[in-house]
């Protein structure tokens, strides 16, 4: 069971798509928006969530005060499932996208404070690589990025405009942090 850790919609439920995600884990999530809550106030800020898959993390930055959240997501299903949770919630002010992470960074568009990248396990690094330097002319003057990625993966190959903050382990999971450089 997936569900919203904290905020307006904590304790709620998410539905899930039957297969091809892999929702961050509650206890993950729960520790990872405690880093980021003591870094920023999430209060207002834009999130982007790519590869969003069921939407647990842009959902729970909504949860939490963020003002809007765009998901990210190239599988037709998920998607849907995504736009449900959105609206079971009551969340106004998410925006889903039914394209691949790679075409939505390369397009024009939002700028954004907070963005979370929780690829499956079987995209590359140089896949990765891409998405990460694609989305840094979208990104405000202080935006943080959080990658998910297995535990056995490397850190991801971040773009010279942000700096590497931390790296934390949960099991099987690894959580990557940067954020824009003060000189950026």
């Amino acid at each position: 069971m997936t569900r919203i850790v904290a905020g307006t919609a904590g304790g709620r439920r998410l539905k899930v798509p039957p297969k091809g995600t892999r929702p961050t884990s509650d206890r993950v999530r729960e520790a990872l928006f405690s880093s980021l809550e003591a870094l920023i106030d999430l209060d207002g800020v834009r999130v982007l969530d790519l590869y969003a898959g069921s939407g647990a993390l842009g959902l729970e930055a909504l949860s939490r005060g963020a003002g809007h959240a765009t998901f990210v997501e190239s599988d037709k299903r998920a998607a849907d499932v995504l736009k449900g949770n959105a609206q079971e919630l009551g969340f106004a002010n998410a925006v889903v996208v039914n394209r691949t992470a790679e075409a939505y960074v390369l397009a024009e568009g939002e700028e954004f404070d907070v963005v979370f990248a929780d690829p499956p396990y079987a995209v590359g690094d140089d896949e990765l690589a891409k998405v990460l330097h694609g989305i840094v002319p979208r990104l405000t003057a202080d935006a943080i990025l959080i990658v998910e990625r297995a535990s056995r993966s490397a850190e991801p190959a971040w773009p010279e405009e942000v700096e590497s903050l931390r790296a934390k382990r949960y099991g099987d999971t690894a959580v990557y942090w940067a954020q824009v450089r003060a000189d950026g």
